[in-house]
């Protein structure tokens, strides 16, 4: 299955080229010393609409037929699906409404309405986005694009990791690990199964934070494990609920196990990234270099790759983050 995925993920990189941002894999002595090793990191925060999601949203629609394109997408997200199916969508000329919890940060609302997607509001905590966007979509006859478990999403966002081994093999860097943020699971199993056929032996880790570390938990019963409902986190990007059917057959095959953090990991790591690498990182970005921040992989004389996905991050969110003390 890897090598069935690394290559519709080579056809998916074609599809893009041109449309999609080559995002840099940045490297930071500071971070260097603190792994003791050679931390590269995937910056997707300086991705078109601000995360990796542009690269399957894309992938997707521009398969659709003229039929198809006339009739519209429907999508649900908590905000980066929604920005990057909008964008998606507005480059293509398809009509979008997305699907987004009322308690999305603001700036991923917003960026999706100035994208020109219709939102369709709805309640977290009583209301199905699921069905909500089903019934849009048959109402109509809308092509509804899932965020993670779809063939298409997958394909495009493993170009992120199809690049990141790209790149770290022009610098001479031999990766021994990489770390990827997981929520339903598509940027996980597209970029695992690209590093693996091109890095044989790479050993690939879902991050998570704590209370939805449902893949982590997956690993080690063999089934799809439901994250709690009760459960919270700052990582609005991260709240799926299970790791999605086609996502976790990928990866419980590549993966070689799921790190948790807490959310006051998560927020350190979002501080070190401004400080250190100068970038912006929404909490669920900064999952899996706070993995790597916090030990949860061995690093000392290896070479690890981390994969910063997302930046849409509220500015009043992201001033209270850099205010705390480490």
């Amino acid at each position: 299955m890897p090598a069935a995925v690394a290559r519709a993920v080579d056809r998916a990189a074609e599809r893009l080229a041109g449309q999609a941002v080559v995002t840099p894999l940045v490297e930071s002595d500071a971070l260097n010393a603190r792994a003791g090793g050679r931390v590269l990191v995937k910056a997707e925060v300086l991705q078109r609409s601000g995360s990796f999601k542009f690269r399957g949203a894309y992938n997707r629609l521009a398969a659709l037929s003229a039929d198809e394109c006339r009739q519209g997408v429907v999508a649900f997200s908590s905000g980066n699906h929604a920005q990057g199916v909008a964008l998606a969508a507005r480059l293509l000329g398809i009509p979008a409404a997305i699907v987004m919890p009322a308690d999305a940060p603001a700036i991923k609302r917003d960026n999706t309405r100035a994208l020109g997607a219709e939102l369709v509001l709805y309640d977290r905590a009583s209301e199905s986005r699921e069905a909500i966007a089903a019934a849009l979509s048959a109402e109509r006859s809308a092509v509804l694009v899932p965020s993670f478990d779809d063939p298409w999403i997958i394909a495009g966002q493993g170009t992120c990791g199809r690049e990141l081994a790209h790149q770290a093999a022009d610098r001479g860097a031999a990766l021994d690990a990489a770390i990827v943020c997981a929520s339903g699971g598509g940027l996980t199993a597209g970029t695992a199964a690209a590093l693996v056929c091109a890095v044989p032996g790479v050993a690939v880790y879902t991050a998570e934070p704590e209370g939805f570390d449902d893949h982590a938990r997956s690993f080690a019963s063999g089934v799809r494990e439901r994250a709690d409902p009760a459960a919270r986190s700052i990582c609005d990007a991260l709240l799926a609920p299970q790791p999605g059917a086609l996502t976790f057959a990928i990866n419980a095959q590549i993966c070689t196990g799921g790190l948790v953090v807490s959310d006051a990991e998560v927020r350190a790591a979002m501080r070190f990234a401004f400080r250190h690498l100068k970038l912006v990182v929404e909490p669920g970005g900064a999952v899996a270099l706070a993995a790597l921040l916090a030990g949860r992989v061995e690093t000392a004389g290896r070479t690890v790759a981390v994969v910063l996905s997302g930046g849409n991050v509220d500015p009043a969110r992201f001033a209270e983050v850099l205010a705390e003390r480490d």
